[in-house]
């Protein structure tokens, strides 16, 4: 099966490289991937996938499918492929992209050698912003799925780890004007609410996890030194290991919000100004296979896990079906993520020689799951055993 994998990959090397450097030459914000997008989907279209453009009326979201038309397992990969302001693909997602096209179209073709089962490739724009992936899960496309699966472009390999769950919550307080030097007495103050809620704030964070982040910045105090604010708007991130704390703390930023406008006789609106993202809860059985899967097709160590202190929208799938996030090298030598240097770090021999590597690691990775009932069943199991202790908690629409 090794032998079979490298063969197949060594029939698409060349387009992967192509997809990956054309994609770093056209870099595109989150949900402007038109160019990005289409390149995926021709690439797919071209190995016999159906590909449905603009999925979810994103523009440039799509769901590339093929069937054997026999029971099975249906499997996901995801694919990347958005830019960063001012510097391009700084994150690697022209090669992220390419390495789950990649997966998908190889283990496409081991499935015609007996295997049942569907295969699915999701292209989900944005993540550094939107986050495709939180408007798919919303709109319930992975609950027909069984395991979903993608890596990332870093300096080692390392199995799926964790990330931290955010909710990005404003904070508006109204008021009523006055002017401040002839009548204060006849104002509301909002932007005294806001001052008073920033406090609170600053002074929960004695009583937090450690783990945890609460930040923010102040985004309306106000027009004129001489009205008193009739309208105030703090923007703020909870950050936490676990999306049911998160949700504490959402609690506890409310009561908050609520004693600083008593306090001040204001009135008050919490709203998302952001999608949220979950903690990113790795499904060990299927890391292992991953990890197996290094073992076998490259001679590169493994490192541990990151422990990890950002967000990704990856972490909200992983609440609705087993998923892992793994990592993969592009160069020998530390580079931080979003850096000129990690995007140039793409176009070079090195990262090319791992892109065939991550492509074959991930068709394995998928193939084993195909051709062993067992490990699905465990898979799934340790999922549900999560789920009965609270590590992951689904999707609701209230949320």
């Amino acid at each position: 099966m090794k032998e079979k994998i490298k063969k197949i990959e060594a029939g698409i090397q060349e387009d992967l490289r192509t997809l990956s450097d054309s994609i770093y030459d056209h870099p595109e914000l989150g949900n402007q991937e038109y160019f990005a997008a289409k390149a995926h989907q021709d690439l797919l279209k071209k190995h016999g996938f159906q590909v449905e453009e603009k999925f979810l009326g994103l523009d440039t979201a799509f769901k590339a499918s093929f069937s054997t038309g026999r029971p099975g397992p249906r499997l996901c990969y995801m694919a990347e492929y958005d830019a960063l302001p001012g510097i391009g693909h700084g994150c690697g997602h022209n090669m992220l992209g390419a390495a789950s096209t990649g997966g998908a179209i190889v283990l496409r073709y081991l499935m015609e050698e007996g295997l049942g089962g569907d295969l699915v490739l999701l292209g989900t724009p944005a993540e550094e912003s939107d986050g495709g992936k939180v408007t798919m899960v919303e709109e319930g496309i992975f609950k027909d799925l069984d395991l979903a699966i993608m890596a990332h472009p870093d300096c080692h390999y390392r199995p799926s780890g964790n990330s931290l769950a955010l909710k990005a919550l404003a904070y508006e307080f109204f008021g009523k004007p006055a002017h401040a030097g002839a009548s204060p007495h006849e104002g509301i103050n909002a932007l005294d609410a806001l001052v008073l809620f920033y406090n609170g704030v600053s002074v929960l964070r004695q009583q937090i996890l450690s783990t945890a982040r609460i930040h923010g910045v102040i985004r309306d105090g106000g027009k004129a030194a001489n009205v008193i604010p009739d309208y105030s708007r703090g923007d703020f991130y909870i950050r936490a290991q676990s999306k049911a704390y998160v949700q504490e703390l959402e609690q506890k930023l409310e009561n908050i919000a609520k004693g600083a406008a008593l306090a001040t006789g204001c009135s008050f609106n919490i709203f998302p100004y952001e999608f949220a993202n979950d903690n990113m809860v790795t499904n060990e059985t299927l890391n292992q296979i991953f990890v197996e899967g290094v073992g076998v097709f490259s001679e590169d160590p493994i490192c541990p896990a990151k422990d990890a202190m950002g967000s990704m929208d990856c972490g909200n799938v992983s609440h609705e079906i087993p998923a892992i996030h793994g990592y993969f090298p592009i160069a020998d030598h530390e580079i931080p993520g979003h850096t000129e240097a990690f995007r140039d770090a793409t176009r070079t021999d090195y990262a090319y020689k791992h892109l065939d590597e991550i492509v074959c690691i991930l068709a394995y990775t998928g193939w084993r799951v195909l051709e062993d009932p067992d490990l699905l069943k465990k898979i799934q199991e340790e999922y549900q055993e999560n789920l009965k202790k609270g590590k992951i908690i689904p999707y609701k629409k209230e949320d």
